[in-house]
């Protein structure tokens, strides 16, 4: 149980930051770009500035029972029974939404870049074993795995950027804030809400999991920092070698870039490689999401081995990313229009209305003890 297992702040800072970049390193300058044309990497920089605030309020509901997981605050400002029923609510709809999307991207990806004659059910279900054993061995030994993967997520995007720096086309980004301001809210918006607000999730392990609390919240917010700051600088670079246009009809527009890495005549069609940074980052994402769900079923229904979950959930989570998207087409359209309200609700109104009852209950206690007293 969480409060048996620690990890460092260190590799908490690691873990945030691949969470952090997870999936959107692939889908989200395309949405952007789409919203905000050439202003995306503004959008982008905003969406950091603002995505760290709502962190701020995460750290102050985390701060506030340091000792608790998200389903523990949760059982302690809204009573047991309510509490464990808006607890399996929030990750059974957060099941749906989050891990499965994100392994559907994954096997999409496979099966239209790279293996397209393969079937996106052998992909999902590959990846989902791989994910499944980690989530089985612990968060101290996927703690650890972040750290020995990290520097090598880090090498490749050097080079990566390095590589596509010669590609760079000024005019692509000109003129500035041509639309003005407006576009640049819902694509910041965007932002926030696939890259950040899933944060909340991680309120399963910080900072009741980090051995040394002090620490915890300026791991957890350099990690997003980092996370963000990648993702900024990869929006960038697709729109300036891309073009705006190009990067919005692409659905992977970060893979395309990749494509383009041309040094002479022999430094060619190394995508593949570059692929390998977007695996590590697309399986912390799912593997941490699964971890906090078992944990959290664990915790509301009073298992004394949450373990025992991993294999089911696994099935479900492996046919639910068959399920949950249709086709390409609805995944865009669900992602623009039912996501970022959901996300909302669940990632900021959600934590505001915890931090309330909170607030209630400590004036009231108050108030009892006065009149007492």
């Amino acid at each position: 149980m969480p409060g048996q297992i620690k990890i460092s702040a260190r590799q908490l800072m690691i873990l945030t930051a691949l969470y952090t970049v997870g999936s959107a390193i692939l889908v989200i300058p395309s949405g952007m770009a789409l919203v905000a044309k050439q202003d995306a990497w503004i959008a982008a920089l905003v969406g950091v500035g603002a995505g760290l605030l709502i962190l701020y309020l995460y750290s102050k509901v985390a701060y506030l029972y340091p000792e608790m997981t998200l389903i523990e605050i949760m059982e302690t400002l809204l009573g047991k029974w309510l509490g464990k029923a808006v607890g399996l609510l929030f990750f059974t709809t957060l099941f749906i939404n989050a891990p499965a999307p994100v392994l559907f991207y994954l096997g999409n990806f496979m099966t239209t870049q790279m293996i397209p004659e393969t079937p996106i059910l052998a992909v999902n279900i590959l990846f989902a074993l791989i994910i499944l054993f980690a989530v089985r061995l612990g968060l101290e030994v996927l703690a650890r795995s972040a750290e020995l993967m990290f520097p090598l997520f880090i090498l490749l995007y050097i080079s990566f950027v390095g590589l596509v720096v010669s590609n760079i086309k000024l005019e692509n980004i000109q003129p500035v804030l041509e639309a003005g301001v407006g576009p640049i809210w819902p694509a910041a918006l965007s932002f926030v809400s696939t890259v950040f607000i899933p944060h909340i999730v991680l309120l399963m392990i910080f900072p009741a999991s980090v051995n040394r609390p002090d620490q915890a919240r300026k791991a957890f917010f350099t990690g997003s920092l980092i996370g963000g700051l990648i993702l900024v600088v990869v929006v960038a670079l697709t729109i300036l070698v891309l073009g705006p246009d190009l990067t919005a009809r692409n659905i992977y527009p970060s893979y395309t870039l990749a494509k383009k890495i041309s040094i002479g005549n022999f430094l060619q069609r190394i995508e593949a490689i570059m692929a390998t940074m977007w695996f590590i980052s697309l399986f912390f994402r799912i593997t941490l999401y699964m971890h906090s769900t078992v944990t959290a079923i664990g915790q509301i229904f009073r298992l004394k081995n949450d373990r025992q979950l991993v294999l089911p959930l696994g099935i479900i989570l492996v046919v639910m990313s068959i399920i949950v998207y249709p086709n390409v087409p609805y995944s865009q359209t669900y992602d623009t229009k039912t996501w970022v309200p959901y996300a909302l609700s669940i990632g900021l109104f959600f934590p505001l209305l915890l931090l309330c009852v909170h607030v209630i209950r400590k004036l009231w206690s108050k108030k009892r003890t006065a009149s007492k007293g």
